[in-house]
């Protein structure tokens, strides 16, 4: 493989200017962003930290601050994820960092304080909601009391609405669909009877690798979780490489439409789940 070279964020091709073999999308995730703040800060302070001298495919943090600063916001943005979740809520503070950082007003609140008056969101203060940021599930947030509200709202919300089509594994038979044999898709469907051999068992709504079964010549190997119940889709199977008896597999974060860095998560098996390894990178 040729060797490419990396500076924060802006990878520049070597002299050997030879094409890179393609790679396979996994999934696709386009409305939570957890890991985020392992990929975009703490990798990054553990390079500085060990390997002052070496670099890493990351730019997330610039990446996002400058986002906001384009988005022309000159209101007030809500914070907003699940009560009692350390994790997102570590997520959403971060993400309420960036904004601050660009120069954005902010307040936060958990998704179960949002209120309707009869004409508009408002939080606990009473102040109208105008833009929503939630680390929160479309497929949840449309489950909500105050769902039959949401298309009344002339409100701003960040993922937008119409990431419920990208954010479910459907997107993964819709684009096979689109473009068969794509070098950089997997074949997927919504059913197994297209696929020969080995393959993978994911349900729509699935998120860490919950309720994943892999069958593999006959034999199934599968994980539990909360999502057993509701649609699934079936993927053609691509082993992740084993290294010293672990899996790694590659995050690429995107931002607004350029790549922002990766993020490496490994796992004893074949399996990404919630408590796989992050694990950080560098580039000699």
């Amino acid at each position: 493989m040729p060797k490419q070279e990396y500076r924060r964020g802006n990878p520049v091709r070597s002299d050997r200017d030879r094409r890179l073999p393609h790679h396979s999308s996994i999934e696709y995730n386009a409305d939570t962003p957890t890991s985020l703040l392992e990929a975009s800060v703490i990798q990054w302070h553990w390079l500085e930290e060990r390997f002052p001298e070496r670099d890493q495919f990351n730019s997330i943090h610039e990446k996002l601050a400058a986002r906001w600063q384009e988005s022309g916001l000159d209101s007030c943005v809500h914070f907003a994820c699940i009560r009692d979740h350390s994790e997102d809520f570590a997520t959403t503070v971060y993400m309420q960092d960036t904004a601050i950082q660009a120069g954005l007003e902010t307040k936060r609140l958990f998704i179960d304080e949002i209120g309707w008056d009869g004409r508009h969101f408002l939080d606990l203060d009473n102040a109208r909601i105008t833009t929503l940021f939630k680390l929160y599930p479309w497929e949840w947030f449309i489950d909500e009391r105050f769902s039959p509200y949401l298309l009344r709202e002339p409100w701003q919300t960040i993922e937008p609405a119409w990431k419920m089509v990208l954010s479910n594994k459907n997107i993964l038979p819709l684009l096979w669909e689109m473009f068969p044999n794509h070098p950089n898709l997997l074949p997927a469907y919504v059913t197994s009877d297209r696929l020969c051999g080995s393959h993978v068992k994911k349900p729509v709504f699935g998120r860490e690798g919950a309720n994943i079964t892999i069958t593999t010549d006959g034999t199934e190997i599968g994980t539990s979780g909360d999502y057993a119940q509701g649609a699934y889709i079936y993927q053609a199977l691509m082993q992740p490489p084993k290294f010293d008896a672990v899996y790694p597999v590659i995050g690429s974060w995107i931002v607004r439409d350029e790549a922002a860095g990766i993020g490496i998560r490994e796992s004893s098996v074949p399996i990404t789940e919630n408590t796989s390894r992050f694990i950080p990178h560098l580039f000699c």
